[in-house]
């Protein structure tokens, strides 16, 4: 049988030339007015999985 892309995981991680998964960093889409400026800069950048999920992103994106 055919194993088909979970597509909710396959949207929101992104895999490098390298093979690495990437996600956005979580709660940006509002209270930002209380965060530091360090903070704010921060969330703009995605950030590298935790080496402990990433078998189980890989399996549901099936594409690494």
């Amino acid at each position: 049988m055919k194993v088909k892309t979970h597509k909710a995981t396959a949207k929101r991680f992104k895999i490098t030339g390298r093979k690495k998964l990437l996600k956005r960093t979580a709660g940006q889409s509002h209270f930002n007015a209380r965060e530091t400026s360090t903070v704010t800069r921060r969330k703009r950048r995605d950030t590298e999985l935790a080496k402990v999920n990433v078998p189980a992103v890989r399996k549901l994106i099936k594409g690494a």
